[in-house]
């Protein structure tokens, strides 16, 4: 894997409001010009969502909505066939709007913890109580990812494919948070080393190209993440403590890009450009890191995805992640 990709001074996390495929990629594409990335619509229903969506990619393995949630089946039913078709449309969107386009373009999926945090088995538990099915879920996961890149790479030849593992299950699933179906127990924590194992098992169907694994969660384990292969990690800035500082000092210093989400996700006044980076800022000279390497650090992004927000916010919270990264490396002291 790359260990020192240089990536786009800023891109979005994946999710937009709505549910057109067209002005959702074009909004994706016109506001990152050097840093794209292809858009997820939830509101569209069950199969847009993250959760769905990746199911759709699945290997062998196949999932239908139930009350409770998304459950393995025998076969491919109408829930996964409605996931394939809508990712077919929002590929057929990107492909329109990226003719030509030769530069970083960023693709999300769900990572294999919190699909196995998410995905019941046909008994009604999660994956992630067997081990059987969590290894089974990680391989599928693996081979459906790597034939999603290849299309990709056929649909759009000029693009340096950048993957995005979202797993915001992965703290909850290392502390043993995980509740189980009947919500009176919670599932026991998975060892960390199975943990990273099965991250670097996923990150490393991308070859040679870069992964960026991101989670909105409380203590993101840097170095686990560093270790299992990960190129960059996206996190939201606001839940940072002073905890964190030797861990995000070390993974800048060993190379981990950080994808800083300090543009809030939902509808609210924004701040001017610098102020949104003025924590970054902070915390680089908190860690006692060289100002020059702030641009060639961080990117900016959302906190987390933009699906809860209204489209006009949400158009213009992208529009001020490229500002807010612009001020960065304008003034990184």
């Amino acid at each position: 894997m790359n260990a020192n990709p240089i990536f786009g001074p800023a891109t979005g996390i994946g999710s937009l409001p709505g549910g057109d495929a067209r002005e959702a990629v074009k909004a994706a594409t016109g506001s990152f010009e050097d840093f794209p990335f292809l858009p997820e619509l939830p509101a569209r229903g069950p199969g847009a969502d993250m959760i769905g969506r990746t199911a759709g990619l699945l290997v062998e393995l196949y999932a239908r909505v139930e009350p409770s949630g998304w459950r393995l089946g025998d076969h491919p039913g109408r829930d996964t066939k409605r996931a394939r078709s809508w990712l077919g449309e929002d590929l057929d969107a990107l492909e329109e709007f990226t003719q030509g386009y030769e530069g970083q373009l960023k693709v999300q999926v769900v990572g294999p913890w919190t699909l196995a945090a998410a995905i019941e088995l046909r008994n009604g538990e999660l994956a992630l109580s067997d081990p059987g099915a969590r290894r089974d879920l990680a391989g599928s996961l693996a081979e459906g990812v790597r034939l999603h890149l290849d299309e990709l790479r056929r649909r759009i030849p000029g693009a340096q494919l950048v993957l995005q593992l979202d797993e915001p299950s992965l703290v909850p699933v290392l502390r043993g948070q995980v509740r189980t179906a009947s919500g009176y127990r919670t599932h026991r924590a998975v060892d960390r080393q199975l943990a990273e194992a099965t991250l670097r098992e996923v990150i490393g169907v991308h070859g040679d190209g870069p992964v960026v694994v991101h989670s909105c969660a409380p203590d993101v384990p840097f170095a686990l993440l560093r270790r299992a292969g990960a190129a960059a990690v996206s996190f939201d800035f606001s839940l940072l403590t002073e905890r964190d500082d030797d861990a995000i000092g070390e993974a800048v210093e060993g190379g981990l890009r950080l994808f800083a989400g300090v543009v809030p996700g939902t509808d609210g006044p924004l701040s001017d450009p610098a102020g949104s980076v003025s924590g970054v800022r902070t915390l680089w000279r908190r860690l006692g890191l060289h100002p020059g390497l702030l641009a060639e650090a961080v990117t900016v992004t959302p906190s987390c995805g933009l699906a809860g927000a209204s489209p006009r916010y949400a158009w213009a919270a992208l529009a001020h992640c490229v500002e807010a990264a612009r001020s960065l490396a304008d003034n990184p002291e």
